[in-house]
């Protein structure tokens, strides 16, 4: 008789590539997804102030429901108006907004360009702080 050597299991790898490959098409895209949204959420291309008018506030949204605004900047009396569009991530900022429609204020903002999706807001100016302006 000849010796055969006995059959050889296939490797682990070998056995599971089907679910390896499928986990890994899920994964990656997920993960890089995530790093895009941190870093555009966590680094601010620009911050500064806006004062005039807040005159809507809103909560919108299908599925992620985003407060978005608008503030109306006066320039010289009797001139249009030029809107500022934002958006505003904390709900007592957005209720602080709230309180102060019609009220003139300044606005604190970061800008963050290149956010993923409009579930985090609409525009890319996130408000961070509101101040009363006293006439």
């Amino acid at each position: 008789m000849t010796d055969t050597p006995p059959p050889t299991r296939p490797s682990w790898r070998r056995r599971h590539w089907r679910k390896i490959t499928g986990s890994l098409v899920v994964i990656i895209p997920v993960l890089l997804f995530a790093a895009w949204a941190g870093i555009t959420l966590g680094y601010a291309y620009s911050t500064g102030d806006r004062a005039g008018y807040v005159q809507k506030i809103s909560k919108r949204g299908w599925l992620c429901k985003t407060w978005e605004g608008e503030l109306a900047m006066v320039n010289l009396p009797g001139a249009m108006p030029q809107i500022f569009k934002f958006s505003v991530r904390s709900d007592s900022l957005a209720s602080e907004i709230q309180k102060s429609l019609g009220k003139q204020v300044s606005l604190s903002y970061e800008e963050h360009r290149g956010v993923p999706t409009s579930c985090f807001g609409e525009t890319d100016y996130y408000i961070t702080n509101i101040q009363k302006v006293q006439p």
